[in-house]
């Protein structure tokens, strides 16, 4: 894929002045369009044990009320960017590798990600320090082909230069905001012990790892068990919840979150 070095340069220049200022993300994303084509793209900003702040989205105005509540309100905890983030990835990613096995098939996919109306998403994870992290988000929709192998290459080889820019501007920031600082914290404690005073521990695993994408053979893989005895713990876990899908644990889970107090200053 050939690059106008030109053209390339002016809008590069761009982007660095504006470091600092409050269009920058508009700036970054303008020079990242021009690179290769994307729909849609959403910079998600997580600072300490703060909710996401979205600092960027272009997502069509009749998508963005009802995903980015949802999301907000504690459905970042399942997203598989969140959580490889929180595990230290860091740089380049596409999200068809990062995600867990059956991660499509997940009521996290169908209840959220599928109505973002994307159909490909690629993008960066930059680890910004103290537990900081930026996830710019670059995804194709229905009107256009997944992003090709060329694309994901060029995306990929300009990381260091996209990761300094983001460094320079984002660890530059303030954020303060202690009352997000207990949301979050009371979202994570919601999603780790859910189901926990009726669960055994073993069983609290495998819905953990159901609830952000896992297949039953990735999480047999990852606990060391069968596949069977995955089925079994399911099944035991579905019938002390009370429910007898998985679609019904994902609204259980959110029923949690739900029940938590989202005001902030």
């Amino acid at each position: 894929m050939a690059i106008n070095i030109a053209d390339f340069s002016k809008r590069l220049a761009a982007v660095i002045a504006s470091i600092g200022q409050d269009s920058h993300p508009g700036q970054l994303m303008t020079f990242l369009k021009k690179q290769v084509k994307i729909d849609n793209a959403v910079i998600f900003l997580y600072h300490g044990k703060q909710v996401p702040k979205i600092t960027y989205n272009d997502l069509p105005p009749e998508n963005r009320p009802t995903n980015v509540d949802l999301f907000l309100k504690g459905a970042y905890l399942l997203d598989p960017c969140y959580k490889s983030a929180t595990e230290g990835f860091n740089g380049y990613y596409q999200l068809d590798k990062l995600a867990p096995a059956g991660f499509k098939r997940s009521e996290y996919y169908k209840n959220y990600f599928r109505y973002t109306g994307l159909i490909d998403e690629c993008g960066y994870i930059f680890q910004l320090g103290s537990n900081d992290f930026l996830n710019i988000s670059l995804g194709r929709d229905s009107s256009s082909a997944c992003f090709n192998r060329s694309e994901q290459q060029l995306l990929n080889e300009i990381t260091p230069l996209i990761r300094e820019i983001c460094l320079a501007h984002w660890r530059a920031q303030e954020h303060t905001s202690p009352n997000e600082d207990n949301l979050h914290s009371q979202l994570l404690s919601a999603l780790e012990y859910f189901g926990t005073s009726v669960l055994t521990d073993r069983e609290s695993q495998v819905i953990q790892l159901f609830l952000h994408g896992h297949s039953t053979k990735s999480i047999g893989e990852k606990l060391g068990i069968s596949p069977e005895t995955v089925k079994l713990h399911r099944k035991n876990s579905y019938a002390k919840l009370d429910v007898s899908s998985q679609a019904e644990l994902f609204f259980l889970f959110i029923d949690a979150l739900s029940s938590i107090d989202h005001y902030t200053d």
